[in-house]
């Protein structure tokens, strides 16, 4: 696996793919090159979202201690924006976000550690992702901040008009409304 480390904690790697006729086979988790690479996550939970629509965007969304999770993340189909937001207020990244493509062909994933707002937006239609997670899902700690805010500086592929969104994303607080964050 090759790992390039962002300053704000982010990894992505490209894990190794060893291909023949047939396609190709790859670890995508091994815990002792993770842990070599300084990432030591017990994930306990394993997550995988659809979406059928391109332009779809899920998030930014978080859980707060002791509910926090790291995630590790990877599309399975398709190709999405992937987005993470730190949230920790003694970060030298604090409210800035981190964004990278992340794709089947390639295989990216990336590590995301607990205190980051994480999101993404589908570049594809039919695109499913599969992520990893150290905590359980709690909805008493589930929280969120608007995927738009310009605040945060993120380059969207898609305009507020035309965006796939939940109910629930429409309505996230603004990153200066955020009251629950990591200190």
């Amino acid at each position: 696996m090759k790992f390039n480390k962002f300053s704000s904690g982010l990894l992505l790697l490209r894990p190794t793919r060893h291909g023949d006729a047939r396609g190709w086979f790859s670890e995508v988790w091994r815990r002792d090159q993770w842990e070599a690479a300084g990432v030591k996550a017990d994930f306990v939970q394993d997550n995988q979202s659809f979406s059928a629509e391109k332009g779809t965007v899920r998030g930014l969304h978080f859980q707060l201690p002791p509910f926090a999770q790291a995630k590790l993340v990877r599309v399975v189909a398709g190709r999405v924006l992937d987005v993470a937001v730190d949230l920790r207020r003694s970060s030298p990244t604090f409210g800035q976000a981190v964004a990278v493509e992340l794709t089947t062909e390639g295989g990216e994933q990336l590590f995301i550690p607990a205190g980051f707002a994480h999101g993404f937006c589908t570049l594809e239609p039919n695109t499913s992702l599969a992520y990893k997670v150290d905590a359980y899902y709690s909805a008493a700690h589930d929280r969120g901040v608007r995927w738009n805010d310009p605040a945060l500086k993120i380059n969207w592929p898609v305009s507020p008009q035309s965006a796939v969104l939940s109910a629930k994303d429409k309505v996230q607080p603004m990153f200066a409304e955020l009251k629950d964050l990591f200190d």
